[in-house]
Parts: C-alpha cells; sequence; structure tokens
C-alpha cells in the first residue's frame, strides 16, 4: 500500500472496527455509549452506526485486495459486516434493530441498502438465504414510515432501489416521486434544493446527489425518461464534485457551513464517490482529490477528543464538541463520516493512489497554475 492508501484503511477501520466487532458478537446495545444533545435516541441509533459504516466501507469490501495484508483486513471486516446485518436483522437477537418505529429508520435503512448496492457480492450473495430474508423483511418494513418533503424522498428511493436489484416486489412510485421533485428542487449549477427551499449545508453530498446517482444506476434503465435524467443527474454530479474539490483550503479544512456538521469528512462523500467511479471533472486529477481528503481526514480524525476511550466517536466537528450535535444527531449518527472512504474501492493501481498533487485552493493561495472556474447550464 502506498501510504495515504494505508493511512485512509488504518483509520477506516478504527471508526468501523467498535461497530461491527460489537454487532458480530450481538451486543452492540450493551458495548456502544449513546451520546445525545437532547433527545432519547436509543430507538435508532443503533441502525444509524450499522448503516452508515457499512455505506463508506463497502466499495472496499467488495473491489478491495484479496492477497497481502490489506486483503487479510479486508477479509476480516467484511466477515464481520455480513454477521453485523444478521445480529441487526435476525428477530431472536438481542441486537434486532427498530426499521418501523418512528421515522429514523427509513434514513438509516436507506444507508443500509445504498452500502449492499455498493457490494452486492460481500453485503448480500454471500449471506446465508436466511439472513437475505431478514434484510429483506427488514427493508419492507420501513414502508410505514412517510418520508418528509425533502432529501427523505430519496431514502424510500434507495430501498426500493435495492428491493429491485435482488428480486424483490419494488415501488415503482416512491422511485419516481423521488426522482420528479429532486428534479423540480434543482437549482441550477450543480446544486439541488432540501426540498423547495435551497439550504447552505452538505446534504447535495450526504445524500442527494450521491443517491440520485445510485438510484439511477440501479433502476434507471426501466423507463425512458429514467434514462434521459441519468444524463442530467450526472453532468450535474461532475459539477458539484468540481465544487467540492475547490472548497477544500490548502490546510486541509472546509468551511463550518450548515447543519450536521458532526459527520465531519462525511461532508465529502460526494466527491469519494465521483473519485471511485472514475468521473471526476476534467480539470481535477484523482491525486489532487486523494491529497486533498486525506489533509482534511488527519485534521478531524487527529483533533483530541474525536474518539472516547473505547474508540467510539464522539460529538464534534473538530475534536469533542457536543454543541455542534442537532437532536437528531446521537453516536450512531455520527458514522456517516465513513462514506469519505469509498474511494477505497479503487485499485492500489488506480492513478488516485499514485503520486502527489496540489489541489485547487492549495495551488491557487500558493500562486500557482489555477484554472477558470465556471458554472454549468442545466
Amino acid at each position: 500500500m502506498t501510504a495515504d492508501r494505508k493511512y485512509w484503511v488504518d483509520t477506516l477501520v478504527r471508526i468501523a472496527q467498535p461497530v461491527l466487532q460489537a454487532l458480530a458478537e450481538r451486543r452492540l446495545r450493551a458495548a456502544m455509549p449513546v451520546e445525545a444533545k437532547t433527545d432519547d435516541r436509543s430507538d435508532c441509533t443503533h441502525l444509524e452506526a450499522l448503516g452508515r459504516t457499512l455505506a463508506g466501507m463497502a466499495p472496499w469490501l467488495e473491489s478491495g485486495p484479496r492477497k497481502g495484508p490489506e486483503g487479510e483486513i479486508r477479509a476480516r471486516m467484511a466477515e464481520l459486516a455480513r454477521q453485523a446485518i444478521d445480529a441487526a436483522t435476525d428477530p431472536a437477537s438481542p441486537d434486532y434493530m427498530n426499521f418501523s418505529k418512528g421515522s429514523q429508520p427509513l434514513v438509516d435503512a436507506a444507508f443500509l441498502a445504498n452500502a449492499v448496492l455498493r457490494a452486492p457480492n460481500e453485503l448480500y450473495e454471500r449471506l446465508e438465504p436466511r439472513v437475505q430474508a431478514n434484510l429483506a423483511d427488514a427493508l419492507l418494513a420501513t414502508r410505514v414510515i412517510r418520508p418528509g418533503f425533502s432529501n427523505w424522498l430519496l431514502f424510500s428511493a434507495m430501498i426500493e432501489a435495492l428491493l429491485f436489484r435482488i428480486g424483490g416486489e419494488w415501488d415503482r412510485m416512491r422511485v419516481d416521486y423521488a426522482l420528479r421533485q429532486h428534479e423540480q428542487w434543482y437549482a441550477g449549477d450543480g446544486a439541488y434544493g432540501d426540498g423547495p427551499a435551497f439550504h447552505w449545508d452538505y446534504y447535495n453530498s450526504f445524500v442527494i446527489q450521491p443517491m440520485l446517482v445510485e438510484v439511477l444506476d440501479a433502476v434507471g434503465d426501466q423507463f425512458g425518461e429514467w434514462r434521459e435524467l441519468r444524463g442530467k443527474v450526472l453532468k450535474r454530479a461532475v459539477r458539484h464534485a468540481a465544487v467540492q474539490e475547490r472548497m477544500i483550503s490548502p490546510e486541509g479544512t472546509f468551511p463550518p457551513i450548515g447543519r450536521s456538521l458532526a459527520y465531519r469528512f462525511g461532508a465529502f462523500q460526494h466527491l469519494s464517490l465521483m473519485a471511485l467511479r472514475e468521473q471526476l471533472p476534467e480539470e481535477v486529477e484523482p491525486a489532487q482529490v486523494r491529497c486533498a481528503l486525506t489533509a482534511v481526514i488527519k485534521r478531524q480524525i487527529e483533533m483530541p477528543g474525536t474518539f472516547d476511550d473505547e474508540g467510539w466517536l464522539r460529538i464534534g466537528f473538530a475534536g469533542s464538541q457536543p454543541e455542534v450535535g442537532e437532536t437528531y444527531i446521537s453516536t450512531g449518527s455520527l458514522y456517516l463520516c465513513t462514506t469519505v472512504f469509498l474511494a477505497l474501492g479503487l485499485s492500489p493501481d488506480a492513478a488516485f493512489w499514485q503520486g502527489e498533487a496540489e489541489w485547487t485552493a492549495r495551488k491557487a493561495w500558493s500562486g500557482g497554475f489555477t484554472p477558470v472556474d465556471k458554472a454549468i447550464s442545466g
């Protein structure tokens, strides 16, 4: 492994190990602390931890090396992930999770579904038939939850997309409604509103752009209108990746704008996804994205107070900052940070992992070559 790739693998495992190990041993409820600002989140935080952890790990579990030290680590984590899914969906398990009570389970069932779409062999085909059936039942149970008129529509769509891919009964209307509404909420220049209003936050990366791209990957050939929409969505996704890369400062920081800052570098899920897909903007070298994201990861993960003494994440943007957590934030929520590691699904030989390169803001602020930034139409 290159130094950066080893750092990414080591950091991802450091974050994910407590969640997956505890679940594999069916003791997550007993072991995981539930830090929250106000509300009692004990009925949903465990599914948050599982779905979000796997959403970020999935491409590496699916496509990472099969040999050598990294291959051994990947295989061990993949086995823990399958055991974790079993523990979470088995009605006889002490860690059987809530998929239908309240509204939050819809969100994290969708992240779990997204993980399975990203790793269909490791996280579905290699499950025992009993676990496959339990997983499908758990996802179907979320249909009693009415999504908010916002990015939440995509959570319902993502679950239906996975049900389609695994050969289950799926609801086309839930997908179509989410796609049509987000098309109406497109604000221009590669950004969507979160519902009818535009929000200055990172939800275009936390949820909207990645889920639009991947839902359409899964079901986009079912209708002509969806096929046509895929081209538009991808064009906007490339533009948003360009914006995200430019937002990373020379020091590896980014603006603390909007809600859910406790997701830390999960704010760059979209940029990492586009690197994984090898669909970055023409003017952006893969290596400069790796260097920029590595700088961000180091700035946040190495801040004192990020982990408690047992290795669990604590609420904060840079270290422990309980005040950063909104009422819907709890310990399990924080594991959305793993989505920055999507690019680990690229081969170690990929251009992303080769050489050193300065990212745009670093070049600009040092007087280096800085290409003109341009808006897109449509």
